[in-house]
């Protein structure tokens, strides 16, 4: 520890940590909070970044106010460049709060096939445990939807079987495009279980016709089910009515 330490409080580090209470201070004197986010934008150390992420994390009045220091908090990240992406991921790992901002600061510092193999590691590690919310399981759907990478197709599948139907939802409308030959039964299983919702069953539709993949072993149950849209073809695809047929 240096003179300067030892008279300003501790190091570096210990003093960005000491500026979080005044960071996710809701109420009270907004210049302090201004003040100790521009503090830590000075600050080159990573425990400085992660102080910073947690600014994301609440939502001040007025919403003006709550938009200029998210807006000031992501462009002292992002000044930091690579040197930010742990404490980024880090963060995007811990915490179910503020993870569209982690995507965006990730899509903003590194090359999309690298986004990609992150978000598909967290939703990796998300289909293996359980959590109420499902924010950040949508968010990284969300993101990862219309992007043509083979990582994508096997992390999502797991989600099929998600508790929440706004991530089934988004899962089936992410794997319908990619064509995943082995989502092909999951799907068909998901859209006849009977416990299955009817706006998951239309999804599942959607996903299937979208594939192209065949109901064989499944086309009693598939036809009871389906609206006057969709149709099972004499090949047994499930197809949209009125949709054009591929050249």
């Amino acid at each position: 520890m240096g003179i300067l330490d030892f008279f300003g409080g501790g190091s570096g580090p210990a003093k960005a940590l000491k500026l979080k209470p005044k960071v996710m201070q809701k109420y009270g004197d907004a210049v302090a909070r201004q003040k100790a986010i521009q503090q830590l934008g000075e600050m080159q150390f990573p425990e400085a970044v992660t102080v910073l992420l947690s600014r994301f994390t609440i939502t001040v009045e007025p919403q003006t106010t709550d938009a200029d220091e998210k807006d000031q908090a992501f462009e002292l990240i992002r000044a930091r460049g690579a040197d930010a992406i742990p404490s980024i991921t880090d963060f995007l790992a811990r915490t179910d709060l503020a993870s569209s901002w982690a995507v965006r600061l990730l899509v903003a510092l590194l090359p999309e096939p690298e986004v990609v193999g992150l978000l598909v590691g967290q939703l990796n590690a998300l289909s293996k445990s359980y959590s109420r919310n499902p924010e950040k399981r949508l968010v990284l759907l969300n993101w990862l939807f219309g992007k043509d990478d083979p990582r994508i197709a096997p992390s999502v599948l797991p989600l099929l079987e998600d508790m929440a139907d706004d991530v089934r939802l988004a899962a089936l409308r992410t794997l319908g495009p990619l064509k995943y030959a082995p989502a092909r039964e999951p799907v068909l299983q998901l859209l006849t279980a009977p416990e299955t919702g009817r706006r998951v069953q239309v999804a599942a539709m959607e996903a299937l016709a979208d594939s192209g993949f065949g109901v064989q072993g499944f086309r009693d149950k598939v036809e009871a089910l389906a609206p006057e849209s969709f149709f099972v073809d004499k090949a047994g695809v499930l197809k949209r009515r009125g949709a054009p047929n591929p050249s």
